[in-house]
């Protein structure tokens, strides 16, 4: 018992730990990142440090939310492009969906940041894609993107499942078939 408190706290302070540093991860160095829903103050240091030059928002245009407004604000202050594109975590993209966001991916001036709100859900799946379609890296390195090591449960009875369901769905459309 005590080793599984121990366990969870752990997995805690992790998940926590993730949040504090904005979840930002490499997914293709110089291409394309991921993270949560940036600050202002970070998507200046994430421009100055990778050179980012488009975010891709996974959470949709809000224009009357606050955390919107400084955002498009920021990115338009230093130059960056910034691409809408409204899913949710619960729910699984369809093949046209699925379909216009890697074309975004694909015409995107890189390098690309990708967030959704917490970094771990939609920016995994859409990392996932971006690995899978426009590097051709492979569905493992692919799949590693939708994972706990971002935040992610993979765990079928979570709705934040859709996920990996929708990359499941694509995989014969990703060149994918033995899986």
């Amino acid at each position: 018992m005590g080793m599984m408190i121990g366990s969870a706290c752990s997995l805690g302070l992790y998940l926590a730990q993730l949040q504090l540093n904005g979840n930002f991860h490499v997914v293709s160095d110089g291409e394309a990142y991921r993270s949560a829903q940036p600050t202002p103050a970070q998507i200046d240091a994430y421009s100055s440090r990778y050179g980012i030059r488009t975010i891709v928002n996974l959470r949709g245009a809000s224009r009357n939310a606050a955390w919107y407004k400084a955002e498009a604000s920021e990115a338009a202050r230093l130059g960056i492009t910034l691409v809408d594109f409204r899913m949710s975590a619960g729910k699984q993209l369809s093949q046209a969906e699925a379909a216009r966001l890697i074309a975004i991916l694909e015409k995107a001036q890189k390098p690309i940041l990708i967030h959704c709100k917490a970094g771990a859900d939609r920016s995994g799946l859409v990392s996932a894609l971006y690995l899978a379609a426009v590097k051709k890296a492979g569905e493992k390195a692919a799949e590693s993107q939708i994972s706990l090591r971002y935040g992610h449960f993979s765990l079928p009875f979570v709705s934040t499942y859709a996920m990996d369901r929708t990359f499941e769905f694509l995989e014969p459309s990703l060149g994918f078939f033995n899986s």
